[in-house]
């Protein structure tokens, strides 16, 4: 009788965490929170992709602005592209972090699909994505008129988090 319960127990514990494993399969990488959250943009100093210039975070003072961490490696950020475009053409500043990137793709990338960006900044080490806490792309931060970071959405922007955390929250800042 000793046997079989010692026998059981690794099995048993299989059992539970397989139960957990599936337990936790809704759970969805989006509602991992961000430490930065009202707290203000990480510092940095980035070339522009079609510009001889780099811009700071300094150069968003004074209107809220979204910025949208994208890669043309990246899958999930052509499905979420016509969504970034239709905010750019809301009214809302979309600035991408073409995020470790070589110019020619991203460039092919942004005119096989349109440009929604107000402005392209490039982060070819990985750096400033790292400063925010990037887990990969896409993410998006909302950030608002005093360069303060309102909210964060990891994984592609969709037409139901747009309007349910985006947009409300956009709303506020004015």
């Amino acid at each position: 009788m000793k046997k079989i319960i010692i026998t059981l127990i690794p099995l048993s514990i299989f059992i539970g965490l397989l139960v957990l494993l599936f337990m936790n399969m809704g759970y969805h990488n989006e509602q991992v929170p961000s430490p930065l959250i009202g707290k203000p943009v990480p510092a940095f100093e980035l070339p522009l992709l079609y510009e001889d210039k780099t811009m700071t975070e300094q150069d968003f003072i004074g209107e809220p602005w979204l910025l949208n961490v994208w890669g043309s490696w990246c899958p999930n950020c052509l499905y979420e592209h016509p969504v970034v475009t239709e905010l750019a053409n809301s009214g809302l500043r979309v600035v991408g972090l073409n995020w470790k990137d070589e110019f020619t793709d991203a460039d092919t990338w942004l005119k096989r699909l349109g440009n929604p960006y107000d402005v392209v900044l490039v982060d070819y080490k990985g750096n400033t994505a790292i400063d925010f806490g990037v887990y990969g792309a896409p993410e998006s931060f909302l950030i608002d008129g005093n360069g303060v970071i309102v909210h964060k959405i990891i994984g592609e922007l969709t037409p139901e988090n747009v309007n349910n955390e985006i947009l409300p929250r956009l709303e506020q800042l004015k």
